[in-house]
């Protein structure tokens, strides 16, 4: 063989031959390593390159990686009878103590309403017998002031009786004036001591209506009696001492007895 006829090695990628250009390719241009950019969009099922690769551990890179779904979790142990009954004990307990809860408001609530309506029941009755109280010693201080007042009034009019004894006349003329004038056989009857005083004081009075004047010890001095045929006018010291009291709510006589007890003067 000829040396003409031996082989000759093929160029290493990249370098340049002098040889004839390859069809197609222009004569005197070398030969690019890239023809042109590809973008990621366009690369489908590739993947990152390992030191492995090349010796053969690791074939050929998956077209889509998958994650693994982590494993499910392990299922509770079952709890023991003892656990179990455990835990329905608690539930009980649980239970009975909000029903001991709500019935102690209940009946929390039931005891305060009864205790409020007792204490209100109480207060009123209390209230109404101090009410009661207040009333009776109104009543007896006003009784008392009165009967103070009565006294009072009953040592003015002794007293003024004394000092002015003509004051009968003015009483005479009233009672005597009271009368009807149909009425007839008029006797108007004083103390002894007050005969002169009426007959000289009511002289006109007694003779327009035709009365007599008499005496009588009996009658207290300061008052008179008038009597005739259709009725007899009381204008003693007593009786118009009673009228006078009694209008003050006080059954008191002149002589200072009340209900027929001796009262202090």
């Amino acid at each position: 063989m000829s040396s003409s006829d031996t082989p000759r090695p093929a160029p290493p990628p990249g370098s340049t031959s002098k040889s004839a250009p390859a069809p197609g390719v222009a004569a005197g241009k070398p030969n690019s390593h890239y023809s042109r950019f590809i973008p990621r969009e366009e690369l489908n099922g590739f993947a990152a390159w390992k030191p492995g690769a090349l010796s053969g551990a690791e074939g050929a890179p998956a077209a889509a990686v998958k994650r693994a779904e982590p494993p499910p979790p392990p299922a509770p142990p079952k709890p023991s009878p003892a656990e179990e009954l455990a835990t329905h004990v608690r539930a009980a307990r649980s239970a009975g103590y909000q029903d001991g809860y709500r019935d102690g408001l209940v009946a929390l609530e039931g005891f305060k309403q009864s205790f409020a309506s007792q204490i209100t029941a109480q207060i009123g009755t209390l209230m109404q017998s101090h009410t009661q109280q207040l009333d009776d010693l109104q009543q007896d201080m006003a009784r008392a002031l009165a009967v103070s007042a009565t006294h009072l009034a009953r040592q003015m009019v002794r007293s003024e009786l004394v000092q002015r004894p003509e004051l009968v006349v003015a009483v005479a003329q009233e009672a005597v004036d009271t009368l009807l004038l149909s009425a007839h056989h008029i006797t108007v009857r004083v103390h002894p001591d007050d005969h002169a005083l009426v007959a000289q004081g009511a002289a006109d009075v007694l003779a327009a209506r035709g009365a007599r004047l008499l005496s009588d010890a009996g009658i207290t001095r300061g008052g008179c009696i008038v009597e005739s045929d259709i009725g007899v006018i009381d204008a003693s010291l007593e009786a118009r001492w009673r009228r006078a009291a009694a209008s003050l709510g006080i059954a008191e006589s002149w002589d200072g007895v009340t209900h027929g007890e001796e009262a202090d003067e």
